[in-house]
């Protein structure tokens, strides 16, 4: 059987494992690391760093060291959430194609699913160089919360690398399918995934082999990187009241203080105190000051308490979308790095009144939940019943709904329904001699269009001219395995179909991704592909 293997692209860190003899496994790089910095650094001389290598730059010249792409990628720049990102990142970041942001670097303009490739493809090289084969098919997992822009331009990311992206599926879901592979459980389960740049909640059936999302919700900007920005403020704060010099106004220092912060809040998750310090952090007339200070876990929990209550708003929300309450859950199971942090263990098991359960590894659960179902996918044609194939049955993270008069939304599709789902709806012509219908897509659960996600527009063109409301043509919504929303219309008066995958991802056409995909064999000294992409074609934070 040809091998997939499983990708956890997260904001901060990332992960590959495959299934191997039967059993998922975490693949290594050369030097034992399980995960990679998701960093990409583009030197002067021309040569990018990428992972372990490319982290060492952000003290160095942050200017060209891009990080936390992920909260920026199916985003558009004058997305409120994304210009807020895009305002605390060192780097330029600048509108490119239909207002899709991109990373203005050495000269160069960085599409945000390039930058991803770039992590992506050192996945991909480690997965070969540990299982001594080529490696060419993969699951790459998502925040829940993920729409079906972020989708798709984590696909196109996946192509760039040179990866058929089999599945793309909820980190959440990845990590139970870690947890429940296997274990012949009958249980509901929640999982709190807590990573390095986003948040997500989700609550899961487990039958045997079968996995049914009830419901989830997530926040994109809720992560470890804002614990290690809040305690950077702190300090900040504090030395500007000492010294009256302001850390934040030099990018370079102040990057140097947020991983000193990053550092400290790892050793506060062992310890009940942690020294932080920073040498040679200011240049004044009487000399060089360095920046020291005793942080307290007592100090660091007041500082992160409303984060840590952010989380418990998204889990609410899940619960009422499922009807259910936190004593029904079964079990309780925590991921992403920042579940390390002793304040948002206890808290979770506050709220949920039960001790959060053992058995997954937080940082690796889901991208060995990933290979499992990479696993899965490839021995799909078997026909036997005693393989260990898994069932997933996801859910619509978003409402999808079309702009109707006025600008007011109506939900064709709501959010944690099934997937795959289909829907259909008639529209008809509204006023005579009309010969083109425009059918605007939003995504999200706000009444208003302005106030949503626009995923695109479809139009209907050469109708038959007719008195109003004569003409009218089928529309089916049908959202896939992916999450990522398919439109086909059929005229019902000429039996014309129009097709198109509604997004708004379309920062890269075929021959941008073509151009990308060559750049970064390039970068390598590695011959370019063949073809334009496939066939088918203590690091603890994700």
């Amino acid at each position: 059987m040809e091998t997939a293997i499983g990708i956890d692209l997260g904001t901060s860190y990332s992960t590959v494992a495959a299934v191997v003899d039967g059993k998922p496994q975490v693949l290594a790089d050369d030097e034992g690391m399980e995960v990679q910095p998701s960093i990409v650094a583009f030197l002067e001389g021309g040569e990018i760093l990428v992972g372990r290598s490319a982290k060492t730059q952000l003290s160095i010249d942050p200017f060209n060291t891009i990080y936390s792409a992920k909260r920026l990628i199916g985003r558009r720049v004058d997305d409120p959430d994304a210009h807020i990102a895009i305002n605390n990142l060192p780097y330029s970041v600048v509108p490119g194609p239909n207002e899709h942001p991109v990373i203005r670097v050495r000269g160069e303009r960085v599409s945000i699913p390039e930058v991803s490739a770039y992590v992506l493809r050192l996945m991909k090289k480690i997965a070969e160089r540990r299982l001594g084969l080529p490696v060419d098919k993969a699951v790459i997992t998502v925040p829940a919360n993920f729409n079906d822009a972020q989708r798709e331009s984590t696909r196109i990311a996946g192509r760039i690398a040179g990866l058929d992206v089999i599945r793309i599926i909820n980190e959440p879901t990845a990590a139970a399918l870690a947890y429940g592979y296997g274990r012949g459980l009958d249980r509901l389960i929640a999982l709190y995934d807590f990573g390095g740049g986003t948040f997500d909640f989700t609550l899961l059936e487990v039958q045997g082999l079968v996995f049914r999302v009830i419901s989830t919700a997530g926040d994109m900007f809720l992560g470890g990187d804002d614990f290690d920005d809040a305690l950077a403020h702190a300090v900040a704060n504090s030395f500007w009241k000492q010294t009256g010099i302001e850390l934040q106004k030099n990018v370079v220092e102040w990057q140097r203080v947020l991983l000193a912060c990053e550092s400290c809040k790892r050793a506060l998750s062992q310890e009940t105190a942690a020294p932080l310090h920073v040498e040679r952090i200011a240049h004044t007339a009487e000399g060089v000051l360095d920046l020291s200070a005793d942080i307290t876990r007592d100090l660091f929990n007041s500082l992160c308490f409303d984060l840590v209550r952010r989380s418990f708003a998204v889990c609410e929300r899940a619960l009422a979308d499922a009807k259910v309450r936190p004593e029904d859950i079964d079990d309780v199971i925590m991921v992403g790095g920042s579940t390390y942090i002793p304040l948002v263990g206890a808290s979770v098991e506050q709220f949920f009144s039960k001790e959060p359960r053992g058995g997954v590894s937080p940082e690796t659960a889901v991208a060995l939940g990933a290979a499992i179902q990479a696993y899965s996918l490839m021995a799909a044609p078997s026909p036997q019943p005693e393989d260990d194939r898994t069932v997933l049955l996801d859910v619509l993270p978003h409402s999808i709904g079309i702009v109707a008069a006025g600008g007011v939304v109506e939900r064709v599709l709501k959010r944690n329904v099934s997937i795959p789902v289909e829907q259909s709806r008639l529209f008809s012509t509204s006023r005579d001699n009309q010969t083109e219908l425009r059918i605007r897509i939003v995504q999200g659960e706000a009444p208003r269009a302005n106030e949503n996600t626009a995923l695109g527009e479809l139009i209907i063109d050469g109708l038959r001219a007719a008195t109003r409301g004569t003409v009218e043509v089928l529309v089916t919504f049908e959202v896939d395995t992916n999450g990522i929303l398919n439109v086909t219309a059929r005229d019902r008066d000429s039996g014309r179909i129009y097709k198109k995958s509604v997004k708004v991802s379309g920062e890269l056409d075929d021959q941008e991704i073509a151009r990308a995909s060559r750049r970064q064999y390039a970068s390598e000294g590695s011959k370019e592909p063949a073809s334009e992409g496939p066939a088918s074609r203590d690091p603890r934070e994700r």
